[in-house]
């Protein structure tokens, strides 16, 4: 029986060993992936992929890229989370497409003011903050939306190193529906940033462009697999009810 979303929370722990006679079936892994994309996303750009890793002799080249530590070594697949950015332009275009779908063919002077704003959303800001030249862009853009500040509330992340902290956001945010999503079918995790990026890019074949946000090690947990109890600060020190 599946966990509720609360059982799942507490069930999950960062598993660094898994049992070798325990089997995972891949189409529960791929819709536990598939609960992942419905993680939410910044402007809804969906700046993320999902790397499904079952094949042994890559699986062994990831844990190698991983300095085999015994979460990589052990797991029966590898999930790798790489971060998009630079496929904005094509996530931004097909959220137009689909608005321009719900707008059941309207010719663009009978469209509604929010119909307006939201094509003009990802037709010409999502460009303004996205776009960037050898970095310089997203400095100009950055001093402009400073100045801009003193005199009323407005975005000021806009620097390429802020855009790219916004894309690893998202892709954690749909990490974690993964690995809840493992945890109440009682599958395990172990999300790991320990790796040689370019090594794990390379095994895969990705491109320039894709940032590896995190591996994570999937399997059933050994008796040992969990080296200890769960540790958490007091509730009451991370807690601000204002």
């Amino acid at each position: 029986m599946e966990k509720t979303v609360t059982e799942a929370i507490q069930y999950r722990r960062s598993v660094r060993i898994f049992r070798n006679d325990v089997e995972l079936d891949d189409e529960k892994v791929r819709h536990c992936l598939e609960n992942a994309s419905l993680a939410p996303t910044s402007s809804n750009l969906q700046l993320w992929e999902f790397y499904h890793v079952t094949d042994k002799a890559i699986l062994a080249a990831l844990s190698k890229a991983c300095f085999d530590q015994p979460a990589a070594k052990t797991a029966k697949q590898l999930v790798v989370v790489a971060a998009r950015k630079d496929l904005w332009r094509k996530r931004s275009k097909a959220n137009i497409e689909f608005l321009k779908k719900g707008f059941e063919n309207k010719p663009k002077d009978q469209y509604s003011t929010r119909e307006k704003f939201v094509l003009h959303y990802y037709g010409k800001l999502i460009p303004t903050i996205y776009t960037e030249f050898l970095g310089i862009l997203g400095w100009f853009r950055f001093l402009i939306f400073q100045c801009i500040g003193l005199f009323r509330p407005i975005y000021k992340q806009v620097r390429n190193s802020d855009m790219r902290i916004v894309a690893h956001k998202s892709a954690g945010l749909a990490a974690q529906n993964f690995m809840i999503s493992m945890a109440a079918i009682g599958y395990d995790t172990c999300p790991m940033e320990g790796s040689d990026t370019g090594r794990v890019k390379k095994v895969l074949g990705l491109p320039w462009g894709a940032e590896i946000t995190m591996v994570i090690g999937c399997g059933v947990r050994d008796e040992k697999g969990v080296y200890g109890p769960r540790f958490r600060v007091p509730f009451e020190n991370v807690y601000k009810k204002i």
